[in-house]
């Protein structure tokens, strides 16, 4: 099997007196991955959606709880807010104006555009720039859909952790002991598979309340059943691996077994499904949200974006336009990005990248 121990190279000959090089897991696995131009530039979105999300509270962008009722509905433009609402405004009652068979405005329109020029002009908040428009609450998308891509990564990605951490921990001791602790730990995870996921995590999140650390909670308890199966499966095909009775000849615990040997040859195949899983926890939480049950203001997640956005779509369609191409093509690139992963660590697929 793969070595883990040292990241020196070492150096040989073949039957042909050639000198060779070895190539560990991890630099063959980047190897092909590189080959593979969709899962690389996949890598770099994935790479630049997490850099905006971990900057996001130091980047120059409007507070994504400001509500600012004058700039409601305001659509993507790189014009001043004013600019817009003025031009908004007059446009509207020109169309009043037409649809009364008026030929000008009344005394009172005109000192309505008076009064908002003046409003505009002495106002700085009417200066701001918003590039993706506002939602219904005069708040910036821009802003908006920034953090709720910062909580909707973070949920998928403690979601990931968490089901990795508990799925590796069964999978590889029923694995490796075998006999009746396998039995009791898969026939447990065969009942929670019985039990509709879904309709676990709302009973869950309908209980225990509204809240980002419950959703969390919900969201990883249940979705570690998967990634149990698999490590269990790998490490039954590799518990009586040479390499693996050598290090119980020496001595070698049960433990230091799994963890020093076991599982490293079963790292391929975690990572694989952790850049494979992690798009499910976050259209997980997308669907909680759309339901209600999810993130509660005024924070927000892609889903309660996309929630919100679809009250309004036909009158104010960037409402739901921006949130929801934004994390679509997250979600995208990370999909592209976890077939390239596990064609990367899978040394069949040499031929095919």
């Amino acid at each position: 099997m793969f070595g883990f121990g040292s990241k020196k190279k070492s150096s040989g000959v073949n039957e042909f007196n050639q000198s060779m090089k070895s190539v560990s897991l991890w630099d063959d696995a980047w190897k092909r991955l590189r080959k593979n131009k969709m899962a690389l530039i996949s890598l770099w979105v994935v790479l630049g959606y997490i850099v905006v999300a971990l900057a996001a509270p130091i980047l120059p962008i409007y507070p994504y709880e400001e509500q600012v009722v004058a700039h409601i509905n305001l659509p993507p433009s790189l014009k001043p807010a004013g600019e817009v609402m003025l031009a908004r405004r007059t446009a509207y009652l020109k169309k009043v104006m037409k649809a009364e068979n008026r030929t000008e405005f009344t005394a009172s329109e005109k000192q309505e555009l008076e009064d908002m020029k003046k409003d505009i002009e002495v106002n700085p908040i009417h200066k701001r720039v918003y590039i993706l428009g506002t939602d219904s609450l005069g708040r910036d998308m821009l802003s908006r859909t920034i953090f709720g891509g910062r909580i909707s990564i973070s949920i998928g990605l403690i979601g990931t952790l968490t089901a990795l951490c508990i799925g590796i921990l069964v999978g590889a001791i029923a694995g490796y002991k075998g006999g009746w602790i396998d039995n009791l730990l898969m026939r447990f995870v065969d009942i929670l598979y019985g039990l509709p996921y879904m309709l676990m995590v709302i009973i869950l999140m309908a209980v225990l309340g509204r809240n980002v650390a419950i959703l969390f909670v919900a969201i990883a308890l249940v979705s570690w059943l998967t990634i149990a199966r698999v490590v269990r499966g790998q490490v039954i095909s590799l518990k009586n691996s040479e390499f693996i009775e050598a290090a119980r000849s020496m001595g070698a615990s049960s433990m230091h077994i799994i963890i020093r040997h076991l599982l490293p040859n079963c790292l391929g195949i975690i990572i694989a499904y952790a850049t494979l899983s992690l798009p499910s926890f976050i259209m997980s939480e997308s669907f909680l949200s759309f339901l209600g049950l999810g993130v509660s203001a005024p924070l927000a997640s892609w889903g309660s974006l996309v929630s919100d956005g679809v009250k309004g779509m036909e009158v104010y369609p960037w409402i739901l336009i921006v949130p929801a191409v934004i994390m679509t093509v997250f979600l995208f690139a990370m999909n592209f990005l976890g077939d390239g992963v596990r064609d990367a660590f899978d040394p069949q697929s040499k031929n095919r990248v």
